[in-house]
């Protein structure tokens, strides 16, 4: 049977070195853990390991446990009883007994709490869950597979993570290159957005010029296949002509392909209707500067954490400043999300 790589986009040695490692893996029911950055299309490849498994013809649940406050965590894995807790209402089955005969996936496991560890350890070695204020354990067949952008065996040295269940999860290791490490698979992807962005959004097709493509490869790609993805759906809609060109690219592109700073300055003039603010802005709106600066700050704060998904890490570094810089100017702006 031919490997089932759909919405995995590339032919890159480290790209093939995983598709090789997949097609031996996917038809086992061996534990997997897979290792990334974020935003490198870990649930792309996991979805990829059921599409060729035996449980293809099953359900595939995933869960994000980083997602879900710890309280939660536990009835949504594993079921409740009626009456376990506050709203607890009726008997509801958890993610593991929708998965069974299939395949879950545990995304961010490095996120779970120590005490819900042990719980998702007996149930890989025991194949059997206990609902939320239930005395019956029941037997689930599922085959799992974990998700981290952590070092999980620097979590384990530092006590944030169970090392038998680290053990347990860490049977099959995959890692999932960084888009940085994947050469013409950045074009590859620009290229395979930027076409169905046009097509989604009625616009003509729009080409990369060659010099655009050297900058884009130069690029290191921080936020990964995410960033790329959400960058060229900015191009689809706020590039002028058919053809993108280094002028309709951000500073930080220009930037990082060693564009000099007078050009890269009178680039950023011209691009997009981009204009320079002077006074004049200042009094046209009303703003003193410290108004000012704070709506283009709060606008930049946004864009970094659509452009990285919400994952607070990879907007600091789109933004180039510390994570807890990040989380004090979104509380200061009541952008923190709950």
């Amino acid at each position: 049977m031919a490997l089932n790589i759909d919405g995995m986009i590339g032919n890159s040695p480290a790209l093939l070195e995983v598709y090789k490692i997949l097609e031996k893996v996917a038809p086992t029911d061996s534990t997997v853990l897979i290792t990334g950055e974020s935003g490198t299309g870990k649930e792309l490849l996991v979805r990829a390991l059921h599409k060729n498994s035996k449980r293809r013809e099953k359900p595939f649940v995933p869960i994000n446990c980083g997602a879900i406050p710890r309280e939660l965590l536990e009835s949504e894995l594993f079921g409740h009883e009626k009456g376990a807790f506050t709203h607890a209402i009726r008997s509801r089955p958890g993610r593991f007994e929708l998965a069974d005969g299939g395949t879950i996936f545990l995304d961010e496991i490095g996120e779970m709490d120590l005490s819900l560890q042990v719980k998702i350890l007996r149930a890989l070695q025991e194949k059997e869950i206990e609902r939320v204020g239930g005395t019956v354990t029941k037997k689930v067949d599922v085959r799992v597979v974990a998700a981290t952008n952590r070092d999980l065996e620097v979590e384990v040295a530092e006590g944030r993570f169970r090392e038998d269940l680290f053990y347990r999860l860490n049977v099959i290791p995959m890692q999932l290159p960084p888009l940085r490490e994947r050469g013409d698979d950045i074009l590859i992807l620009a290229e395979y957005f930027l076409r169905s962005f046009c097509f989604e959004k009625d616009r003509p097709k729009m080409q990369v010029s060659p010099q655009a493509k050297a900058m884009l490869v130069s690029y290191s790609w921080p936020g990964n296949v995410r960033e790329l993805e959400n960058f060229m759906e900015r191009l689809s809609i706020l590039c002028e002509g058919q053809k993108v060109e280094p002028a309709d690219l951000p500073e930080k592109i220009q930037r990082a392909a060693g564009m000099p700073e007078p050009e890269r300055v009178q680039v950023i003039v011209q691009s997009a209707g981009f204009v320079w603010p002077e006074l004049k802005h200042l009094r046209d709106n009303g703003q003193g500067l410290k108004e000012f600066l704070d709506e283009v700050e709060e606008r930049l704060l946004t864009e970094a954490l659509k452009e990285a998904g919400g994952v607070k890490n990879q907007a600091a570094e789109i933004l180039g400043i510390k994570r807890t810089t990040l989380i004090e100017k979104l509380k200061k702006r009541n952008l923190l999300e709950a």
